[in-house]
């Protein structure tokens, strides 16, 4: 019998109470036609009923692929487990699985991206799960909430503290995946998967691998299919031995309203001059200050956010090629993308699985991280993944806790107040009326980042803010440099209601960072 399928046949293949591992970034890799079936099939017959799924990194976006919110359908779905989960602005509906969350219809997590693909390798090659010290004294650690997003996950913990070797480890036990639904971009008929219209490879190899082990189904989407023994060896990620069944989708996207961009995929070079630079703005004036702390030859890593501008601001300086970018998807080297195609790059040097640039940095082989921020407390704890009132405006912790656990130095960008009024200049950044609330906070609503666990380990950890650039110390935060234009009593003191303290030897920042022309940075 051939492996290729309809998505309705594929899916009348998955049992009641299955654990489903599904490889996706956002609309990256998602494999849409293959998750609507299995709400479709739900919707018509009650069945499969009480789906566990797994995503390491969010399955769909807001913005055209539904992708997991095709099984946020009570009664199919019981247990969530995922890294970042769909998001969006306010403006649009809230996703159907953040209404699961939020009303405690499914025991949902939030599993940092990285634990998440080590759990599928462990769980393959039968050993006793993951232990790791990413996540200690975060969200992600018992003693506050364990990874749970909602009573019904608190009821039911996943991860427990474990003492070995006189050490302190977070233990998650083995989940043992049944189902795996990965994406490609062509099979042929015995099965073997290529990758070269995607941006990424993901995780699906080692989701393949972890179902195969334990006897399971795989079920991998494509765009087209092509004959036995027409591709290359060297080209195939994913072997056939381990894809049972193939469901074709010509219409798949290639990322977030992207049908296909062939520079995403490194078919082509874009030319360094055909990327938009940063417009002139206060955010950028934030991931000026951020570049600042590059030199040439490192190798950083990037979030989403603000910290998205700073390669840009590097090819407005000249410096294109001057620094190795790393992102959680898995490109390395080129120009990481901002917008809807973040998580991709172009004119990438290489691709690399997604849990071995995870390996890369829980280890904290880079050089320094960029990375954005909610709100930050007194002791220097950050929360990205959570917020009460409006909670899928974050997709959740993603990548964060596993870049920040051994990062040699973290570069954090954001607004010190929301929603204050700022006057820009070539002589001054001022504030015309202030914010509604300042984001230096007595105690963050999430701890996603430990102060505390950073001073401890003696990590490198600054805060750039459109007013200052606050620098963790043992002794809290302080202000070490200055906006021109700023008031340090005012503005930041004051504004931070005493959080926030300033050095007696603060320095300005230097004026060339706020005129609308290149600053002249050198690396």
């Amino acid at each position: 019998m051939g492996k290729h399928v309809t998505a309705t046949e594929a899916v009348a293949r998955i049992p009641d109470g299955a654990v489903v591992t599904v490889s996706s970034s956002s609309a990256l890799g998602c494999p849409d036609a293959v998750l609507k079936a299995l709400g479709e099939r739900f919707a018509t017959e009650g069945h499969p009923r009480g789906l566990t799924t797994l995503h390491p990194i969010a399955a769909g976006d807001m913005y055209g692929v539904k992708g997991v919110d095709h099984i946020a359908k009570d009664g199919l779905l019981d247990r969530i487990i995922a890294g970042s989960y769909p998001s969006g602005p306010s403006s649009l509906p809230m996703p159907e699985i953040w209404k699961m969350v939020v009303e405690d219809r499914v025991a949902a997590y939030n599993v940092p991206s990285g634990i998440m693909f080590d759990m599928h390798r462990d769980v393959a090659a039968r050993r006793a799960g993951v232990f790791t010290k990413v996540g200690l004294q975060t969200f992600v650690d018992p003693v506050r909430e364990g990874c749970a997003m909602n009573a019904r996950g608190a009821a039911a913990p996943i991860v427990e503290r474990q003492e070995f070797g006189g050490e302190t480890w977070l233990h998650f036990p083995n989940i043992v995946p049944q189902i795996a639904i990965i994406r490609a971009t062509t099979a042929d008929e015995r099965g073997n998967l290529t990758y070269e219209h995607e941006g990424a490879y993901l995780g699906a190899l080692d989701q393949a691998i972890a179902v195969r082990n334990h006897g399971g189904l795989i079920i991998a989407q494509v765009k087209r299919m092509t004959a036995a023994g027409s591709l290359r060896p060297h080209d195939v990620h994913v072997p056939g031995h381990l894809v049972d069944l193939i469901v074709v989708d010509p219409d798949q996207k290639q990322t977030t309203e992207t049908l296909y961009d062939p520079a995403i995929s490194g078919e082509i070079m874009r030319p360094w001059d055909s990327f938009s630079l940063a417009e002139h703005s206060v955010e950028k004036i934030i991931a000026r200050r951020a570049a600042m702390e590059l030199r040439r030859g490192q190798t950083a890593n990037l979030g989403f956010g603000i910290s998205a501008m700073v390669p840009r601001i590097l090819l407005e300086e000249g410096h294109a090629q001057a620094v190795t970018w790393a992102i959680e998807q898995g490109a390395v080297g080129g120009m990481p993308l901002t917008g809807f195609a973040f998580g991709c790059a172009s004119n990438a040097d290489a691709f690399v699985p997604s849990p071995n640039q995870f390996t890369y940095f829980q280890g904290g082989g880079f050089d320094l991280t960029f990375l954005s921020f909610l709100e930050v407390d007194v002791e220097g704890n950050v929360n990205v993944s959570k917020l009460g009132k409006k909670p899928y405006l974050t997709a959740g912790c993603g990548g964060f806790v596993d870049i920040t656990a051994h990062a040699k130095k973290i570069v954090f960008s954001g607004y010190f107040e929301a929603g204050a009024e700022l006057d820009l200049s070539d002589t001054g950044l001022r504030v015309a009326k202030p914010g509604k609330f300042t984001k230096m906070v007595e105690q963050v609503e999430h701890v996603t980042f430990s102060g505390a666990r950073a001073v401890e380990q003696g990590q490198d950890v600054i805060y750039v803010t459109e007013r200052c650039v606050i620098r963790l110390t043992a002794q809290g935060l302080v202000a070490t440099e200055i906006m021109p234009g700023m008031d340090p009593a005012r503005d930041i003191v004051a504004a931070s209601h005493g959080r926030v303290a300033v050095a007696e030897n603060a320095t300005a920042l230097p004026l060339s960072i706020l005129r609308d022309a290149p600053m002249g940075l050198t690396l």
